[in-house]
């Protein structure tokens, strides 16, 4: 997970709150299962992309399991940062456990208040969380006093309700326990997709005096541009828009091949397994592939084969 315990003491662990205050709007990698991983940040980094979050992982399986904190989170020490953890976790002790775990390598943690699916849900995760404002002050309270450490971060990121006022009033018992900042993503838990009620998130940054990130539908940097005026968020959080152009932030309209050959360097030198690698590059070349080619590229079941198709057709 972690590597050598003995070079945590060299981990480049930065203040995420200094992004929010350098007065430019924060570009971020939202937390994506199976996708927000080590390689896939490293390459999001090199196109302007200011801060990362991993995959969601399970708070009490993270605590319980070495082998899941094994598999569920890998850094290092120099590149990857600032970098926050989401945890899905219904339990004070437990997040606060999980919170001083990861502590040593991660620069915050944020709590999922806004997974939709039913799986979670059922489990008392994610969203259902926007209707336990106390539980989630609760939570956040426990670990602020337990993470002696000033520049760690805790966040959360929520979905909106129906009513927006419970929305507002979740959000500034948030900000009165001293989260950090708030992501909103503008749908209600039922919604999929329908358009996103950016006059929502504006509301809601109008009622806080801390960050609010703005999630939801942002494909391009102008998007990105368009909703920080539509809402005056602080940050923009992008997910499925980076997927298909990982160099979004950098003003590209659609992924450049140097976007590509980078993917493909960094996922073999981090030994990415070839189903998380291809699916990469399937989301990276849906805009720049015909039918045609999307037939014979997605059904590719070897590196080998990925790699000579890239060569032969792109000269990557």
């Amino acid at each position: 997970m972690f590597g050598d315990i003995a070079e945590t003491k060299q981990c480049q662990l930065r203040d995420p709150m200094d992004l929010f205050h350098s007065g430019q709007v924060v570009k971020i990698c939202a937390p994506m299962v199976r996708y927000s991983k080590l390689a896939f940040r490293t390459l999001v980094r090199k196109y302007n992309c200011d801060l990362c979050y991993t995959p969601m992982i399970v708070a009490a399986d993270f605590v319980r399991s070495e082998k899941a904190r094994d598999s569920e989170f890998t850094t290092n020490k120099v590149g990857d940062h600032p970098l926050i953890v989401q945890f899905a976790a219904k339990e004070a002790q437990v997040l606060c456990d999980a919170a001083r775990i990861i502590c040593p390598f991660a620069d915050g943690i944020d709590l999922n208040c806004g997974c939709p699916q039913r799986w979670a849900m059922s489990e008392g995760y994610g969203a259902c969380l926007i209707n336990k404002p106390e539980l989630v002050r609760d939570m956040v309270r426990h670990v602020w006093n337990q993470i002696d450490n000033p520049r760690f971060s805790v966040s959360i990121k929520i979905r909106i309700h129906e009513d927006l006022k419970r929305t507002v009033d979740l959000c500034q018992k948030a900000e009165a326990t001293g989260v950090s900042w708030i992501t909103v993503h503008g749908r209600s838990v039922e919604e999929r997709h329908q358009p996103v009620h950016y006059d929502a998130i504006k509301i809601i940054k109008q009622s806080l005096s801390i960050p609010v990130v703005a999630n939801g539908d942002v494909k391009t940097l102008k998007d990105a541009e368009n909703v920080h005026h539509l809402t005056g968020a602080d940050g923009i959080m992008v997910a499925r828009g980076l997927l298909a152009n990982p160099a979004m932030f950098a003003g590209y309209e659609e992924t450049p091949l140097k976007c590509i050959q980078d993917w493909v360097d960094i996922a073999l030198e981090h030994g990415t397994p070839f189903t998380c690698f291809h699916h990469h590059l399937m989301y990276m070349m849906e805009r720049v592939t015909s039918k045609q080619e999307k037939k014979v590229f997605n059904v590719l079941s070897s590196t080998s084969a990925v790699l000579d198709y890239l060569k032969d057709h792109y000269g990557v």
